[in-house]
């Protein structure tokens, strides 16, 4: 290596050879020049030896050219092939994260948009509870409340009976002769005429019951209960049985399962009272069970008071039939009678027939002739 002006150029680089050839020419110039007037056999030699020297190293100098040409091409090509080996890697690599990106934008905006739609189910399943929830506070309200608890008892009896039976077999808010007002008055023919439907229950001794949390608390509770259910079977018997006017009989409805399931599992000596006063107690369910069994009784009854009518329609309907019969046979005799007519009119018919062909066959030129 030799540097020159502050870089370092190796011994063989042009930068390094052509300088040094022009000194040696330098050289030689001055030696011919001081010795041009004696010369001398090995003088000649020497400048020869430098002359090959020279040509020598020009010609290394072009070959070292040339090479490093070659060099500078084959590393040009090789860069450009580099670069355009690179670009096409960047471009697959570039592409390869458009669609990646693109794959990923897709699947978050699903992503999204399943997300969203989740959302709105659980705003609308917030917004269901929300109202179920006020719902449920509002039927509190309700039993809470012992004028509303009728009403919504009646309510319930209402849509029972009006599933059971048709309209014009019951009276809502029916006012009896002694002045009391009947939830729902079934009008049963006599016997047993019609009935009444009770929904007034004492709810507030059930829910007493249901929240004792011991044993005191429960037998105070107990005996609470049967106080109200005694106390409002014998007004039931009292305000609603009128001898002459209702049946010997009412129902008390009671517009809970529970509330019955109760009675008849832990009270059943209530139970029995209620049959000894001719009260009977039934739920939702047996209320539908004996209305049904009430609809029968009407329809039977209805049918009774129309077996009359229906032997009367029956009669007229026997009379028709008879008349019928008697005005089919004439038909058939008229139709009799017009057969042997138009048969007639047939024998008629052909022997008109047979007489004007004989006539046609008639020769009246023979006649004429003679």
């Amino acid at each position: 290596m030799i540097t020159l002006f502050g870089q370092s150029y190796p011994w063989t680089a042009p930068e390094v050879l052509l300088p040094a050839g022009a000194f040696l020419l330098l050289i030689l110039v001055v030696l011919l020049t001081f010795r041009a007037s004696r010369p001398n056999p090995l003088m000649l030699q020497e400048m020869a030896w430098l002359s090959k020297r020279v040509q020598g190293l020009a010609e290394g100098q072009e070959r070292l050219a040339g090479g490093l040409t070659s060099v500078s091409e084959v590393q040009t090509h090789a860069q450009s092939a580099m670069l355009r080996l690179m670009e096409s890697r960047l471009d697959e690599v570039q592409k390869g994260m458009i669609e990646t990106l693109q794959g990923t934008s897709i699947r978050t905006a699903r992503s999204l948009g399943d997300l969203h739609q989740r959302l709105e189910t659980i705003d609308k399943a917030q917004a269901n509870i929300e109202k179920l929830s006020g719902n449920v506070l509002s039927l509190q309200d309700i039993l809470s409340n012992k004028q509303t608890r009728g009403a919504f008892g009646e309510i319930q009896l209402h849509d029972i009976v009006a599933k059971a039976l048709p309209p014009d077999s019951y009276t809502m808010q029916a006012t009896l002769t002694n002045g009391r007002r009947a939830d729902c008055l079934v009008h049963l023919p006599k016997p047993p005429g019609p009935i009444v439907i009770d929904a007034k229950f004492p709810l507030e001794a059930y829910e007493a019951l249901r929240r004792a949390d011991s044993p005191r608390a429960l037998q105070e509770a107990a005996t609470a209960f049967k106080v109200a259910i005694r106390a409002h079977l014998r007004a039931i018997a009292e305000k609603y049985i009128v001898e002459g006017e209702t049946a010997e009989g009412a129902l008390m409805f009671l517009p809970s399962e529970a509330v019955y399931a109760e009675l008849h599992a832990n009270f059943p000596e209530l139970v029995r009272e209620g049959f000894s006063l001719r009260v009977w107690i039934v739920s939702p369910t047996t209320c539908m069970a004996t209305l049904n069994t009430m609809r029968a009784v009407l329809k039977d009854a209805r049918m009774k008071e129309q077996a009359g009518a229906i032997r009367k329609e029956l009669a007229e309907l026997s009379k028709d039939i008879d008349r019928l019969s008697e005005r089919v046979g004439n038909l058939d005799r008229h139709f009799g009678q017009a057969a042997r007519d138009i048969e007639e009119i047939r024998t008629s018919a052909d022997k008109a027939g047979k007489r004007a062909r004989r006539l046609d066959n008639f020769d009246f030129e023979e006649i004429e002739s003679k």
